[in-house]
């Protein structure tokens, strides 16, 4: 008689007696079930698993489309291995690099080796070029290339990848693993960080254009996924990854096994020094340009853990070194009372809603000031869930520059009849800059959760759990409030710092081990514990005082 298992599917609620042995991709057609959109992957106790994953116990499962975000990775990664091929193919002595999200699709530039050395270049693509690569990716989809995942010694992998990857250090390198494994296509090899479809041809949607001096590749729409998101102009936010790419080159950093050599070879005190000096320097450059327009207000505004309130301290220091007179309002001091908070589509608090914070009165208060009038000014108590005034009053003098920081503070809707002449407009975000390899990006996100997670456990008493539970709601607000906003911004400030990863780790590690194995939350936990094992930690004595990251780990001087 056949072995067989018994499997709890969560998309039909119900258990089935199966076959030992069946893959995933067995296992789905024999449930028979369909999700709005193609299954490309699974959950498998939480973790994700491609269609070829065979399944020997008894296990949860819960399949997937590309309108999931677990979903949607494996869609992506596998996209990125179908554009390398196809570089590959066509261009031998290129080496694709994908440098980081923006217009909502993925920045790639190629670099180019010299005949008879290691030099590199990178020139403009032309149109001609990135159309034979869209070209002969649609081939290789049409194909439907087989995808396969091996696994062989470490020191076998790392000569493979060095005969076709000569511009590239490789992650295998400092991982420390006795095996390591890569996927194959055909006879193209290549390195992801998680699972991929098990063949080219589950890839519909996408497309490839030019974009700047390298070209920008279209993803799915990820709540319909067979739409390509609509790209949308981010100049300014591409303006600010090309100038920190410029400071990873000062650093010799281009990626996380470069980081990791240079950490090996006690230099990761010079790093955080010249990182923290670069970050410096950047804000006394917003400073100097703030004292060159005299405006009467500074909105600042970025994401959850993008470092606004640090941020803001330290702009106070240098402005008051250019004779300004800085005084800080908080946009969560205006919120409405909490029995007033708008409530999102599942009946929860929207706190993300530009219309929890009372605009009217905060408008009020704006003009007041303006007119030279005292104002005092109010305090939100987030225990009671009420806005209390405690004698903190407040008018502006002829050298005094307000400085309002908010979730919504670059909303038109904020001060819409105030001249735009007398504002300012900075937006703060962590915007990583180094990636894991060349065909490996880190997801700007992931360095604002895990700034979250240290600083939520640490100071707010909160889990991981709890902390990861709250990411999807959160998002959303900011989907909806903050990013549409974003090219408002007179200024972008990069509070991402180049060691960070390195240093979080030491925190977040013990924190997402304590993640139970059989919640929804593990699955994120898996990924961002999986994600940290490609950097190296570092101690973060070095790091003064003064640091945006101090906001998140302890031990800055500001008060918070």
């Amino acid at each position: 008689m056949e072995p067989t298992i018994t499997i709890y599917c969560k998309n039909t609620r119900s258990y089935h007696e199966v076959p030992r042995g069946i893959s995933l991709i067995e296992l789905k057609e024999r449930l028979g079930f369909q999700l709005p959109y193609p299954i490309i992957a699974a959950h498998v106790n939480y973790k994700v698993e491609n269609l070829d994953f065979l399944l020997y116990k008894p296990k949860d499962v819960e399949f997937l489309d590309a309108s999931s975000p677990s979903g949607m990775r494996v869609y992506v990664r596998t996209l990125n291995m179908v554009l390398a091929c196809a570089i590959s193919e066509l261009y031998p002595r290129a080496d694709l690099r994908i440098e980081h999200p923006i217009s909502k699709g993925y920045y790639c530039t190629l670099q180019w080796s010299k005949d008879g050395d290691n030099n590199a270049e990178t020139p403009v693509l032309s149109h001609e070029m990135i159309a034979a690569i869209k070209q002969r990716m649609q081939q290789i989809i049409a194909e439907n290339r087989p995808i396969y995942e091996e696994e062989k010694q470490t020191k076998e992998v790392i000569k493979m990848f060095a005969a076709r990857h000569k511009n590239e250090s490789t992650i295998f390198e400092t991982l420390g693993n006795p095996y390591c494994r890569y996927f194959r296509m055909g006879d193209f090899i290549d390195y992801y960080t998680n699972v991929l479809l098990p063949s080219s041809g589950y890839i519909n949607v996408f497309d490839l254009e030019p974009y700047q001096d390298g070209m920008l590749l279209r993803i799915p729409n990820r709540k319909d996924p067979t739409q390509l998101e609509e790209s949308i102009p981010q100049d300014k936010m591409f303006s600010i990854f090309r100038e920190y790419n410029r400071w990873n080159k000062l650093l010799r950093i281009n990626n996380a096994t470069d980081f990791n050599i240079a950490c090996k070879r006690n230099k990761s005190f010079e790093m955080i020094k010249l990182a923290e000096a670069l970050h410096e320097k950047k804000v006394a450059q917003i400073a100097d340009a703030i004292a060159e327009k005299r405006p009467k207000f500074v909105f600042i505004s970025g994401p959850s853990s993008s470092g606004k309130t640090t941020f803001s301290k330290r702009l106070q220091i240098q402005l008051l070194v250019d004779g300004i007179l800085p005084e800080v309002v908080s946009m969560d001091d205006y919120f409405v009372n909490r029995v007033d908070t708008p409530r999102d589509e599942n009946g929860e608090w929207d706190f993300e809603n530009v219309n929890a914070v009372d605009l009217p009165f905060f408008r009020q208060q704006m003009h007041d000031l303006l007119d030279g009038k005292e104002v005092e000014l109010p305090t939100y108590d987030f225990t009671k869930g009420e806005r209390v005034f405690e004698g903190r009053k407040l008018q502006l003098q002829k050298d005094t520059v307000l400085i309002i920081e908010g979730l919504h503070a670059l909303n038109p809707c904020v001060l819409p009849d105030v001249d735009r002449s007398l504002t300012f407009k900075i937006y703060v975000s962590a915007l990583t800059t180094i990636n894991i390899d060349n065909h490996n990006w880190i997801p700007t996100t992931d360095i604002r959760l895990l700034r979250r997670i240290v600083r939520d456990y640490k100071y707010r008493n909160f889990s991981a759990r709890e902390t990861i539970a709250r990411c999807p709601s959160v998002i959303r607000g900011e989907m909806k409030w903050v990013y549409p906003y974003q090219e408002e911004a007179d200024v972008m400030f990069n509070s991402a710092l180049i060691f960070e990863f390195a240093v979080l780790k030491r925190h977040a590690e013990p924190i997402l081990q304590d993640v139970p194995k059989f919640c929804e939350e593990y699955t994120e936990a898996h990924r961002l514990l999986k994600f940290l094992q490609y950097f190296i930690p570092i101690p973060e004595r070095e790091i003064p005082p003064t640091s945006l990251l101090r906001e998140f780990v302890g031990g800055s001087s500001f008060r918070y």
